[in-house]
C-alpha cells in the first residue's frame, strides 16, 4: 500500500488551461482523462461564510492519472488534516474503477497538480467532490473498457473489469490490464458519454470498514507535516509581536538581536522578523529587541462583550418565517423566553500554523499548513507581487485545522520574509503566536421567546442569534408560527464588531444555535411535564429526525421521566451538513464542586451513503470529545485586544480522563446521497450536556462553557 499522500509528479502549472503536448510531456506516460462534471450543486446559503468565487468556471475538472504500471493516481484540491479523505476518497475512485484500494495513490492540495478548489471545510469533500470523482471514475472505467474492446477485438458489452483487468465475461479470457492499456502511450480524451455510478448492491469498497491509509505512518511519526520540511539555504523566522490587538508600534532597539552572529533582522514598517538557521537562536535573538507600543485602551472584555455585541449588532435578516407570531403567542398557555451567551473559542491545532516559502526568482513554492492552498496561492501572489500561475502551494498533512487553518497569516508571513531577505523561509507559529492570532468562534448572544399549548405542542417560536450566524438556527419542528432573524449572517463581524479576529470553528454557528435551541426545547417540555423524548417526537414532523431520535433512545435505553428526574440525562438533535444527528448522553453533577463528569454518550447520526463506515465512526467520537470542550471549559479570556489565555496551562481542551463511555450507530441509508460527518455530532454536546445537568440537579445554564463556578451558580439560583 502507498501510504504517502503526496506524489510528485514535476512541476506543473496551476490549472488545464495549459497547453496539453507540454503537460503530457511533463508528467509521464500514463493515460491521462479530462472530465467535464457540469455544474456543481448549489451549496447552502452559508457553506462557511464563502462562495465560489465569481468569474471561475461552474464546472469541476476531475483529473487522474492511470500510469504504465496499472496505479491510479487521483488529484484533488481538497487536503488531509485528520479526517480521512486519503482514505475516502480512494475508496470512492476505487470502486468505480474497480481496481484495488492499495492501487490507488493520493495528491492533495497541491495547486500545480490538483484542480481548483474552494478549501477543505464545512463537511463538503464526501458531499460535494465525491459524487464528481465517482463520476470521473465510472466514466474513465467506460473509456478503458472501450479502450480494450479496441484492442481485444470483442465488443465492450462482452467485457468486464476486476481488480483493473478487463478481460472476456463469458471465458475469462482475452485478458488486458489498465496497466497494459497505459503502457508507453499518452492518450488524451475528452469523454462526453455519460456513464452511471455504480449501485450500493455493487460496492465492493465503498461503504466498508477501512483502516486509515495515514495510520501507520502518523502513529510511527513517519507522517512529513510543513515543519518536517527541509531544503537547502533555508532560514526560521521568529516575529516580533504586538502586545495586544490594535497595538501600534512607537519605537524599537534592534541591536541586541543584531549582535548575535548569524542573526539577521529584517523590518518593514511594523514588521519586524528575526531570521537565523536555527530556530531556538531566533528566538534567543528575538527576546533581545526592545519595543515599545501604544496600546488602546478598551473597555470590553470577556464579561461585557455581549452587551457590546447587542448594541453594534445590525438588523436581522430573515432566516425563516410562517404563520403570525401574534396569534401563537395569543393560543400559548405558557410562554417560555431566555437568552443564550457562548463566548470565544479558539481552535488550539496541535500543529501550530507553519509555512515554508522558497522564492526563485519570479517564481515561488510554498509549503504550508493550510486548509486553502489556492487561497494562499492568491495570497502569496499578491504579497509577492507576481502572477498567480508563478505561485506552487503544496500541502503535506495537517495536523488539524477545524477551520482555523482556513486563514492563511503565516503563509503571507514567510513570504514576506523570504522576499526581504531573499532566503528559503520557515514561519513557525509558537503557542503563543496560535493563541494570539487565532480567528477565534465570535462570541454570541441568541434571545429565544417561544410558546406551548395545553396539549403539549409548540405554538410559536421567535429567535434571534447575535454574531453566529444563521448556521443550524433553521427551525425542524412542527411549529404553525415562527420567524427566525440572524443579526449579521455571518460567524465573521463587522469592523468593530469583535476586537480581534473571528472565523469558521467546527460547525461554525451551529453549535452556538443548537445549544439554544435545544435548551429552549427542554425547558419547554419541563414547563409542559411532558418526558423531553416524547416531547420532541411530538413536536416533530420530519421523519427523518423522528427516527434518528428514536432510534437514539432505543440503542440509550431511555425510560420516559418528567425533568429534573435526578438522573442527570440530557437529549439533542440537530442537523449540519446535511446530516442529522441526535444523542443521549448522562452526567454527574458534585454539588460541592460544581464540576461535571460526563458519564455515556449515545449519538446517532443519518448520513446517507457512509463511504467509510470506520472513518466516519471515527469522525463522530472526535466531534463528541471536542464537544465536551467547548461544553464544559473552552473560553477565551481577554481585556481589549490584549488576550489573556495564550497555552493550555489557563485554556483548557478536553483530557483522556474526562471521555465518557461513546457508543455510535449510524443508519443504513445507502440509497440516498452521502452528507457531511466531520461536524454534524459536535452540534449537540453542548445542549446534551446542559439539558443533562438540569435534569441532575435541577439547575438550567444559559452560558457556554458550563464551567464549575457557572453550575454552582446556577444551582444556587435553581
Amino acid at each position: 500500500m502507498d501510504e504517502s499522500p503526496d506524489v510528485d509528479l514535476g512541476d506543473v502549472t496551476e490549472d488545464f488551461r495549459l497547453n496539453r503536448r507540454d503537460f503530457l510531456a511533463r508528467t509521464g506516460s500514463g493515460i491521462f482523462l479530462f472530465f467535464t462534471m457540469g455544474e456543481l450543486p448549489e451549496f447552502q446559503q452559508e457553506v462557511e461564510g464563502r462562495r465560489p468565487p465569481q468569474g471561475l468556471p461552474s464546472d469541476l475538472n476531475a483529473f487522474l492519472k492511470i500510469g504504465a504500471d496499472g496505479r491510479v493516481t487521483c488529484f484533488t484540491g481538497k487536503i488531509e488534516m485528520g479526517q480521512g479523505p486519503i482514505t475516502s476518497l480512494a475508496q470512492e475512485l476505487a470502486d468505480e474503477l474497480d481496481v484495488p484500494l492499495d492501487a490507488v495513490d493520493m495528491v492533495m492540495g497541491d495547486t500545480d497538480l490538483c484542480p481548483w478548489d474552494m478549501g477543505t471545510f464545512g463537511s463538503m469533500t464526501t458531499r460535494v467532490f465525491g459524487p464528481a470523482l465517482r463520476s470521473a471514475g465510472a466514466q474513465a472505467r467506460q473509456e478503458l473498457l472501450e479502450l480494450a474492446s479496441a484492442q481485444l477485438q470483442i465488443p465492450a458489452q462482452n467485457l468486464t473489469v476486476e481488480s483493473g483487468v478487463v478481460f472476456d465475461t463469458a471465458t475469462g479470457r482475452h485478458r488486458i490490464s489498465y496497466g497494459e492499456l497505459a503502457q508507453g502511450k499518452r492518450i488524451e480524451r475528452r469523454l462526453t458519454k455519460p456513464a452511471a455510478t455504480k449501485q450500493p448492491s455493487e460496492f465492493k469498497v465503498i461503504a466498508k470498514p477501512t483502516l486509515r491509509r495515514d495510520a501507520r505512518i502518523k502513529v510511527t511519526g513517519a507522517a512529513k507535516y510543513t515543519a518536517d520540511i527541509q531544503i537547502p539555504g533555508m532560514v526560521y523566522a521568529k516575529l516580533l509581536r504586538a502586545p495586544a490587538h490594535g497595538a501600534k508600534l512607537l519605537d524599537i532597539d534592534l541591536s541586541g538581536a543584531q549582535k548575535i552572529p548569524g542573526v539577521k533582522v529584517i523590518r518593514q514598517g511594523d514588521f519586524v522578523a528575526v531570521l537565523h538557521q536555527y530556530p531556538d537562536v531566533a528566538e534567543s535573538a528575538l527576546a533581545k529587541i526592545k519595543a515599545r507600543y501604544d496600546t488602546p485602551k478598551q473597555d470590553i472584555d470577556d464579561t461585557t462583550i455581549f452587551q457590546h455585541l447587542l448594541k453594534v449588532a445590525p438588523e436581522g435578516r430573515v432566516v425563516a418565517q410562517g404563520g403570525d407570531l401574534h396569534e401563537g403567542e395569543r393560543t400559548a398557555t405558557t410562554t417560555v423566553e431566555a437568552t443564550y451567551l457562548d463566548g470565544y473559542k479558539a481552535h488550539a491545532p496541535m500543529e501550530p500554523h507553519t509555512a515554508l516559502v522558497k522564492i526563485d526568482g519570479d517564481k515561488a513554492t510554498v509549503w504550508a499548513s493550510t486548509q486553502t492552498p489556492f487561497g494562499a496561492k492568491d495570497e502569496v501572489a499578491k504579497e509577492l507581487g507576481i502572477p498567480p500561475e508563478n505561485v506552487r502551494v503544496i500541502t503535506p498533512f495537517v495536523g488539524g485545522g477545524f477551520g482555523g487553518k482556513s486563514r492563511n497569516l503565516q503563509i503571507v508571513e514567510a513570504a514576506r520574509c523570504a522576499k526581504l531577505s531573499g532566503k528559503p523561509v520557515q514561519v513557525a507559529w509558537s503557542r503563543k503566536d496560535e493563541f494570539f492570532n487565532d480567528s477565534f468562534r465570535p462570541a454570541a448572544v441568541v434571545k429565544v421567546k417561544s410558546g406551548i399549548s395545553a396539549a403539549g405542542r409548540i405554538t410559536f417560536w421567535e429567535y434571534h442569534v447575535y454574531f453566529a450566524g444563521e448556521r443550524g438556527s433553521q427551525q425542524f419542528y412542527d411549529i404553525p408560527h415562527h420567524a427566525t432573524l440572524a443579526h449579521n449572517a455571518s460567524w465573521v463581524g463587522a469592523p468593530g464588531s469583535h476586537p480581534f479576529a473571528t472565523g469558521a470553528w467546527r460547525a461554525p454557528g451551529n453549535n452556538t444555535n443548537t445549544f439554544a435551541r435545544e435548551c429552549q426545547i427542554d425547558m419547554m417540555a419541563a414547563k409542559a411535564g411532558v418526558d423531553p423524548v416524547d416531547f420532541r417526537l411530538r413536536n416533530l414532523a420530519d421523519m427523518k429526525m423522528k427516527r434518528v431520535l428514536q432510534a437514539t433512545a432505543d440503542k440509550f435505553g431511555w425510560k420516559p421521566a418528567k425533568s429534573p428526574s435526578g438522573r442527570g440525562l440530557g437529549v439533542a438533535c440537530g442537523i449540519d451538513a446535511g446530516t442529522y444527528v441526535a444523542a443521549i448522553g448522562q452526567v454527574h453533577v458534585d454539588a460541592a464542586t460544581g464540576d461535571v463528569k460526563v458519564a455515556r454518550v449515545v449519538c446517532v447520526q443519518d448520513m446517507g451513503l457512509v463511504v467509510n463506515p470506520e472513518g466516519a465512526t471515527i469522525q463522530m467520537e472526535g466531534c463528541i470529545t471536542m464537544g465536551l470542550g467547548y461544553a464544559l471549559r473552552e473560553d477565551i479570556r481577554f481585556k481589549g485586544g490584549d488576550i489573556l489565555d495564550v497555552n493550555f496551562d489557563t485554556y483548557e481542551i478536553p483530557r483522556f480522563s474526562w471521555l465518557p463511555a461513546i457508543e455510535t450507530l449510524i443508519l443504513d441509508r445507502a440509497d440516498e446521497p452521502a452528507q457531511g460527518g466531520g461536524e454534524p455530532a459536535i452540534v449537540v454536546m453542548g445542549a446534551l450536556i446542559g439539558n443533562a445537568i438540569h435534569d441532575a440537579v435541577g439547575a438550567r445554564l444559559f452560558q457556554l462553557p458550563m464551567t464549575p463556578s457557572r453550575v454552582k451558580e446556577a444551582m444556587k439560583k435553581g
